[in-house]
Parts: structure tokens; sequence; C-alpha cells
């Protein structure tokens, strides 16, 4: 029995996934290391998916030392309401992103990940304070990158925010969305506007094109926030500190420009413009056999392809992009290597087909993703832990001694 979008295994799916018995099964969930819940409409119980594969990868060997595999089962795990990630596509709160990305706007996505009921962060009235030393900075810094622009401007946002600090969590929410309208402006190089994100992007970027505000608006939703990936880490280890939101947002945007992660968009874009004028099969064959990777395919979570990628692609079909980056590359890629499109590709499609400034790809990462930062920091503010993780020591064993340095001249 199949249950609610891969989230769950039942019983004899998680014993065959792990090739255990059912009493070893009600073992492992007996000692925590599988959750259990039933189900809403039989008496019989269903098990995590994720607990089951992460126990799996555990019991594995991997070829490669420990701490440096990609998502390594041994690595922190921590307990989270706000996300978590499916071969169907990341989870919002129990919501698919793919679906919500249908209809959705990036505002009312923030409100569902920051459990928000009672007040409206994206109020017209809740806008972000500007001093005049930001001021200064963000014109000083017009032609930098949007995302070096938004992290000098956010440094000193902090200080003209009396609520910064707030442990209310509705307070923590109005904070949040002053954040994210003032990131926003600041990457477009505009004033803080109460206007739809998508909206304000689309103007900024891609004025003459009518699909571009639905397109736009489709991205920044299934960007919004992807469970534990390493720029929300960062977000939470900063935000376990005690420091405030706009801070730990710079945080996650520090880690973001990394090109294994939100980088990965741009080298993405470098591969979408070198096919612009060639033949899609040849420079493939060509990159295959010199033992090449390709940005924007493969992923460590999605093995059959990453259905955010499928979503953006299929709406960018609609609107007309070339079939060619569509279809023709995303097929030929896979057949020659195995690994499927991811959603660095994809935005990395839409940036091309929309015309839009050089780096926006890293910029609407940002945007869409400062939503999920101010998610999990808020959710460690509340949990008040500090992170602080063990290292496994493989250094020379204690009570090495060491020789005097040689005398000079």
């Amino acid at each position: 029995m199949k249950n609610s979008e891969g989230l769950y295994l039942s019983a004899r799916e998680a014993a065959a996934e792990l090739a255990i018995s059912p009493a070893t099964l009600y073992a492992y969930v007996s000692r925590g290391l599988i959750r259990s819940e039933p189900t809403p409409d039989s008496r019989k119980n269903r098990y995590r998916a994720e607990d089951v594969r992460a126990l799996k990868e555990r019991r594995v060997p991997s070829p490669e030392p420990r701490g440096l595999r990609s998502f390594d089962a041994d690595l922190p795990v921590m307990d989270t309401e706000i996300s978590t990630i499916t071969e169907e596509g990341a989870i919002y709160r129990g919501v698919n992103c793919v679906d919500l990305a249908e209809n959705d706007t990036l505002e009312h996505t923030a409100t569902l990940l920051w459990d928000v009921f009672d007040v409206d962060p994206f109020a017209p009235d809740n806008q972000p304070a500007l001093s005049e030393e930001m001021r200064t900075i963000g014109q000083a810094a017009r032609r930098a990158a949007p995302i070096d622009r938004a992290i000098a401007v956010l440094a000193l946002a902090a200080s003209v925010d009396p609520r910064a600090f707030t442990r209310a969590p509705d307070g923590r929410a109005m904070v949040g969305g002053r954040i994210v309208r003032l990131l926003v402006a600041t990457m477009l190089n505009a004033e803080p506007s109460a206007e739809p994100l998508h909206q304000q992007i689309a103007k900024a970027w891609a004025a003459d094109n009518k699909h571009a505000p639905d397109l736009i608006r489709r991205a920044l939703v299934l960007l919004a926030d992807h469970e534990l990936n390493a720029s929300t880490f960062t977000a939470r280890c900063a935000a376990s500190t005690g420091l405030n939101l706009y801070d730990a947002v710079i945080a996650g945007l520090a880690a973001l420009k990394g090109p294994k992660h939100g980088g990965a968009s741009v080298l993405a874009s470098q591969l979408v413009k070198t096919l612009i004028d060639r033949d899609v099969a040849p420079m493939v064959r060509e990159r295959v056999a010199l033992g090449e990777r390709f940005a924007g395919f493969g992923h460590g979570v999605y093995k059959r392809g990453d259905p955010r990628a499928q979503s953006l692609l299929n709406a960018l079909s609609r609107a007309g992009a070339p079939r060619k980056f569509t279809r023709e590359v995303p097929e030929r890629i896979a057949e020659a290597t195995g690994e499927f499109v991811n959603i660095d590709y994809a935005l990395a499609v839409l940036v091309h087909a929309l015309r839009l400034p050089a780096g926006s790809e890293l910029a609407l990462f940002a945007m869409a993703r400062s939503v999920g930062w101010i998610a999990h920091a808020s959710e460690q503010l509340q949990f008040g832990k500090l992170i602080r993780p063990r290292a496994r020591y493989v250094g020379p064993a204690p009570g090495r001694r060491v020789g005097a340095a040689p005398l000079k001249g």
C-alpha cells in the first residue's frame, strides 16, 4: 500500500526495503530509529520512508570517508516541522511544493512555512526601514552582484528595526516579511514595495514578457525551501547562537553563493549559453567522452529526476520556450549520463527564455530561499538550543612529540 505522496511506507514495504523481518522493524521503532503512526483509514501503522532509508544507508558501508559523503546518514539530523523531501518534491508543512506552485505566491508560501495565522507579514504597511547609511551602501554597490549588495545592506538593517530581536512567533513573522521585502528591493536596485514580489521582479527584469510574472512566481514557490540544505543549515547554526533573523539570512546568503549550492545555477547558465548555437547530441558526446559533468544535472536526493525542475520546464514549454532547452537537452544528457535534470538547470533556462540579467539565477534563488531560511531560523530560535556538532578526530594519536624547529642562520 502506497502512503501519502511517498512520505510513508507500509510495514511490508519498510521491512522489504531493509531486508529484515517485521519483528526487527518493530524493534527499530521501539528504539526510536524509525517513526511510526497509525494510518488514517485502518488500524495498521505506517512508517516514515526517510527514516527507513536513512537507516538503510547507515547499514551499508560507503566507499567514501564518513563526513565527506553527500547526504551522509551520519551527518547531523534535526527534527523540523517545516519541510521534508520526497521523490515527488519538497513538502512544505504537508503540502507538496509542486502542487503549491501551480497557483500560489511566494508571500502565501511564506505564511505557510512560517506557520502564521493571526498576522499578515506582507500587509501593505509592514515595510522595512532604510537608514541613510543603508541607502548610501546600496547606491555605492549598484553595480555589484545582487547577492553581495544584499549582504552589505542587510548587515545594517537590524540596527534600524526596533523589533529585530522580538521573541514572539508572530513578531518574528512580521520581521521576516520586512526582510524579504528589503532583500528583493535591494537586489532589484529599487525601493521596498507592497506589490506582489513576482510582479516586482518581472517589472524590473522582464517588463516586456507577458509570461514573466507567472513563470517567476512558479520558480519562487518551488525554490522557497528544501529541508536542511547547506545554506539552511548555516542559517540555523547562526540563529542557534541567538542572533536576529537579519543576520541569519546573511549567513544563508553567504553559503548559497558556493558553486555546489546556489552557484550551480550560474554554471548551468553557462551550459545553456554554449548550446545556443550548437547541436546538442555532438556536444554532449564530446563532454561525456572527456569525463566532464553537466551543471544542473544529477541530485543527491532525486535519483529519478527533480520534480521542481520538471514543473518549471513544463511551464516554460507552454510559454513558448525553445524545445531544445526544455526537452532535448535534458533527454540527451540523461540518456548519455544517467543523470536527470535538476532545478538549477531549469532556473538557467528560465533566465535564458526571459532574457533576465546575467547573475539573476542566483538572485532569484536567494529571494525565494530567504523564506525558508527565516522559517528554519525562527524554529531554531524557538528551540533555544545551540547547534554544536562534534568532530570525529582522525589525526595522529595523542602523545605525539614534535621536534624542535631548526635554528636559522
